[in-house]
């Protein structure tokens, strides 16, 4: 088969590689359908990432069609169609008996793309099956299915739970690429009084206002006034980036929580001096998929709009031309990009 081989920070090859195979009783192999690029991908190129040995297949997200399934493996089958967890889950350790599968101490957590080949190629070995992939309904498009391999799960799980989003809050959301985009989507469910985006990027503070955000700015005038008026009550943080950061802290009211969703690839500083009198809580968090049911639900049942944020499709093997749109999406007005295994040319 055909991968995306990573050799070393900024380079990598669409390659042959060894066909996977049932390694363990309790994996499954699975023809990849449907993949994506991840900021955390682009911060393996870039470095951030140094446990990442060359050779390793990236990506860690995908939907597709299982093939072949261990002894052990109870609930699927050859045909299932299924979506495929960023983050896989042993189902047996004290992190997973907490559904906090990001953190699995049985050999899981994120290991795809990371530690063993992963699902930017044309099939992929998948650990713990049973816990660690959902069926995917027949009548939900790949485009939305794929989505829910991480980037829903992220928005939900580490920004709006863990930022205790409820009603009438005041909600701001820093930086208005996919994740918070996908935030200000879910945030609205818990009726705030209202969301503020907030980017560098005319272009994604438009899809802002389509998500529905109430407000879509540079910073500026309505992030000055938070931060000399009562301020938010809840931050996301989903830039990964220091001024991100920063500007989360300067917005944030007292007693008001920051939930940082962002990857960050160099360190922060933490302005304590400022906070320290504000009974801040700041969360972060590896995203565990365990929200995925619910939020298949919500895409079922019309709760929850998320076409929008897939901006552009490649065929599969353009996997190298989809990291390149991805690595400038400010400037190219990308969201998300979803690799078809059988798209013939790309779109946007």
């Amino acid at each position: 088969m055909r991968g995306l081989v990573y050799h070393s920070p900024g380079r990598t090859s669409w390659d042959t590689v060894p066909d996977p195979v049932i390694e363990e009783d309790t994996d499954a192999i699975v023809r990849v359908d449907a993949t994506t690029v991840c900021g955390s991908d682009l911060h393996i190129l870039r470095g951030d990432l140094p446990e990442v040995t060359p050779g390793t297949v990236l990506g860690h997200e995908a939907v597709g069609e299982v093939v072949e399934v261990g002894r052990a493996v109870r609930t699927r089958r050859a045909g299932h169609q299924v979506i495929v967890s960023s983050v896989s889950a042993c189902g047996h350790c004290p992190s997973c008996h907490d559904a906090m599968y990001g953190q699995c101490r049985g050999g899981g957590g994120w290991i795809l793309g990371r530690e063993i080949n992963g699902t930017q190629a044309e099939f992929v070995r998948v650990p713990f099956a049973d816990s660690s992939t959902h069926r995917r309904p027949l009548y939900l498009p790949l485009d939305e299915a794929v989505l829910l391999a991480e980037l829903l799960p992220t928005a939900y799980e580490v920004g709006v739970r863990n930022g205790h989003v409820g009603p009438g809050d005041t909600v701001v959301v820093v930086g208005a690429g996919p994740v918070g985009l996908a935030a200000v989507a879910l945030a609205r469910l818990y009726s705030p009084r209202r969301i503020v985006a907030v980017d560098l990027s005319p272009s994604r503070l438009a899809y802002a206002a389509r998500m529905g955000a109430h407000a879509a700015e540079l910073p500026g005038q309505m992030v000055a006034e938070l931060s000399d008026g009562p301020g938010a009550d809840v931050v996301i943080e989903a830039t990964g980036d220091p001024d991100g950061f920063l500007l989360a802290t300067r917005v944030v009211r007292a007693g008001g929580h920051i939930a940082g969703v962002g990857m960050h690839g160099k360190p922060v500083t933490l302005h304590l001096e400022a906070l320290w009198c504000k009974n801040v809580t700041i969360s972060t968090g590896q995203v565990d998929t365990s929200s995925t049911p619910w939020l298949l639900d919500l895409l079922a049942y019309g709760r929850l709009t998320v076409s929008p944020l897939v901006t552009h499709r490649f065929p599969l093997e353009r996997v190298k031309d989809a990291y390149e749109v991805v690595s400038h999406g400010p400037d190219t007005g990308v969201l998300e990009v979803v690799l078809h295994r059988e798209l013939l040319e790309p779109s946007s």
